[in-house]
């Protein structure tokens, strides 16, 4: 009980208004689930609600990470506090357009039709984008000359807010540069305009995988975009595992050397980001890798391996010199 008191003081500590969109979006999730189930409409052959059911799962866990980074800023914490302030209602704002355009049985994204309210929105949603990419930009940058943690951490931190942020950049194509034109219809069999798509050498709606709905057949710039976006959650696990090992294993209890481990993760991770972007761009579906594909998979591969074993080496050779070091001393006393 005492240890739960405390997660939850923790918590409340948090980034107050981003904690709040985090909760306007838990109940998204809960309401698009639903709608998963008991709404049969469809458009481009997925669930109306699906699109806001995953936008939603990422603001929770982006909104949360972002709460969590902003309340341990040292420095013009109240600037901070302001930015996150704007990622929250702006994410709001965005992902309620997402939700409402659902419910409506269109198109959130690329939508082109001349509706005054679908007009309106298109240019609000347009410059959220531009507000979720310029905030999470700013918070990066300020942690980048801040402490917040020790070394694995701020790694972890500073590689993974980078990253997302690269991977947000990606939706600036999604929703401007990339903007072939298609006829669509939406759940009611109403014409709709496309004006960009996330597919790469592939009409919009054609075949994809479970869930995700990523193309089997074509580049998907969803991909990348997932990617980078979960970069800062996937090296935040890296350093938890991490320090829990250190508890059991001696080698990994200096802090220099799983800072070392977290870069080595950093650099795979980049390397994954790298590969399916360009996969994508290239008009490659994920599941149907060429040679060239996995060539570059396989150096990142081969480079992190390389770096990791170096590592470890070098960790578990110098804690075997300062154990040995510690019996002469012991038998000398």
């Amino acid at each position: 009980m005492d240890h739960m008191r405390r997660v939850l003081e923790e918590v409340r500590s948090w980034h107050r208004p981003l904690m709040v969109m985090v909760l306007a979006m838990a109940g998204l999730v809960l309401t698009a689930g639903v709608g998963l189930v008991a709404d049969h409409r469809e458009i481009l052959n997925e669930s109306v609600w699906l699109k806001p059911f995953k936008f939603g799962i990422a603001f929770v866990l982006y909104g949360a990470t972002l709460a969590w980074l902003v309340s341990r800023l040292r420095k013009a914490k109240r600037f901070g506090w302001w930015v996150g302030t704007a990622f929250a209602v702006t994410g709001v704002v965005d992902v309620g357009f997402i939700a409402v355009q659902a419910a409506r049985g269109t198109f959130s994204h690329f939508n082109d039709n001349t509706d005054t309210f679908n007009q309106v929105g298109q240019r609000i949603f347009m410059s959220g984008v531009l507000g979720l990419f310029g905030a999470s930009l700013v918070i990066a940058v300020m942690l980048l000359f801040q402490r917040v943690g020790d070394a694995p951490l701020n790694r972890a931190i500073r590689v993974g807010l980078g990253l997302a942020v690269a991977g947000m950049g990606i939706a600036f194509y999604l929703v401007g540069a990339n903007s072939d034109r298609q006829q669509v219809t939406d759940a009611y069999g109403h014409p709709v305009t496309l004006a960009g798509s996330h597919g790469i050498g592939v009409e919009a709606g054609g075949p994809g995988m479970p869930l995700t709905h990523w193309s089997t057949v074509g580049g998907d710039l969803r991909i990348p975009h997932f990617v980078g976006l979960h970069a800062i959650h996937a090296l935040l696990i890296a350093v938890l595992i991490l320090t829990l090992l250190s508890r059991r294993v001696a080698w990994l209890r200096p802090e220099r050397v799983r800072a070392r481990l977290v870069g080595v993760a950093a650099f795979a991770y980049t390397g994954l980001m790298v590969t399916v972007t360009v996969q994508a761009f290239r008009g490659q579906s994920l599941i149907h890798p060429d040679v060239q594909t996995l060539g570059m998979l396989a150096g990142f591969v081969a480079i992190s391996l390389a770096a990791l074993a170096a590592v470890v080496g070098s960790a578990r050779r110098q804690a075997a010199v300062a154990d040995r070091t510690e019996r002469v001393l012991v038998q000398q006393v």
